[in-house]
């Protein structure tokens, strides 16, 4: 797939609007709405939208670049730029008067994900009566939609459904006090008996396995683990680059006296060590990308691209602790730039989706059953 560059360029002008006012969202524990609005003309929204509802259908390797662009300058950006692209394609496995419903207005609607099994739904006629509380919803304060999960009657008892509820049906607890990503809002949604007619609800099967409705375009029928990593990965390589330029800015050469010699020495291999590793993370989401964006993928890369993306936010954690440690108090104090990147992307790479143990056993069983499966098993 070839990369367009239209939302590179509309994120890097979207980077512009969030960097001064990174440490307001992180004080604020919000973003500001100017930034919301450069994310949504920047694209994000309609990334992953149908074209036949006004959306780009765009590919994995675009978004990851662009996340990229706006975690250089605001890892909270980044990340609601790209959690509203991945909870906007959901739509997409909604019968087609729920996309309707969905994309009304538009195909810049913002859509949140609560992707947890935490709420109840009751089957009436014409659809379901839901009740629950969503924590960590991304973006939720400036939403205007939100696909929740909950449990539903289903052929096996119980199954996880996904339930489309527009704004004024749900309300929001602010409960994100964090030590990273405050930015982000991920406040409680909470939705208190409210009915949800059945053209607004898609089993959650249908999402992991990628049988999208009334569309064919690989982003939509890309299965969810192919994806998850690089949604969630992607703000995490801005942030790491965002990092090293700060501590590039903070220890560019100046003349001095020959006894700094030594201590140049060290931050001109602490530079190299630092751009090294987050090349090399970058190409493993690169990867990943690229695996989501094909038309088709092997088993292996099936099961590896989780693997890969988990694996590169633990890289890019490294090289901002190192970063981190290197620069001293002055990179401690409350209003500099590296201890706020320090505590985003401690806060990002615990999320599931980035835990490496799941992904890697998953990965590594593969790897043993093909090789006893080979000419020596």
């Amino acid at each position: 797939m070839s990369l367009s560059p239209g939302l590179l360029r509309s994120a890097q002008q979207a980077a512009a609007t969030a960097a001064p006012r990174a440490t307001d969202a992180d004080a604020q524990r919000r973003l500001h709405p100017e930034v919301v609005q450069a994310l949504l003309d920047a694209g994000f929204a309609r990334h992953f939208v149908p074209a036949r509802w006004g959306g780009s259908e765009g590919g994995y390797q675009d978004l990851l670049h662009s996340v990229a662009a706006v975690g250089e300058a605001c890892t909270s950006a980044a990340w609601c730029g790209s959690v509203i692209a991945g909870a906007s394609r959901m739509g997409v496995y909604l019968p087609e008067v729920g996309q309707a419903d969905l994309w009304a207005e538009g195909p810049d609607a913002v859509v949140v994900g609560a992707l947890m099994p935490r709420g109840n739904a009751v089957e009436v006629p014409g659809g379901w009566r839901l009740t629950g509380a969503w924590d960590f919803t991304s973006a939720v304060e400036s939403s205007q939609w939100a696909l929740v999960c909950a449990a539903a009657p289903g052929a096996e008892g119980r199954d996880p459904w996904f339930f489309a509820v527009p704004r004024p049906d749900f309300q929001v607890a602010d409960t994100w006090h964090t030590v990273g990503m405050r930015g982000t809002a991920s406040n409680t949604l909470v939705v208190d008996d409210v009915f949800v007619p059945r053209h607004r609800g898609f089993d959650r099967r249908d999402m992991i396995a990628g049988r999208a409705v009334g569309s064919r375009a690989r982003c939509h029928t890309t299965p969810l683990r192919l994806i998850s990593g690089v949604l969630f990965g992607a703000p995490a390589l801005g942030a790491a680059r965002g990092a090293l330029a700060s501590w590039s800015a903070a220890n560019a050469p100046s003349p001095g006296p020959d006894g700094q010699d030594a201590r140049r020495a060290a931050a001109t291999l602490a530079a190299a060590r630092a751009a090294f590793g987050i090349d090399s993370a970058g190409l493993s989401l690169e990867r990943a990308a690229r695996v989501a964006d094909a038309d088709v993928a092997t088993a292996a890369e099936s099961v590896r691209n989780a693997s890969d993306c988990s694996l590169a936010v633990e890289q890019l954690v490294d090289v901002v602790e190192q970063l981190f440690r290197s620069a001293g108090s002055t990179g401690q104090l409350a209003g500099h730039r590296l201890q706020r990147i320090w505590r985003d992307v401690h806060c990002l790479a615990s999320h599931t989706a980035l835990r490496f143990g799941t992904a890697g056993a998953a990965y590594g069983s593969h790897l043993l059953r093909s090789a006893g499966t080979g000419p020596d098993g």
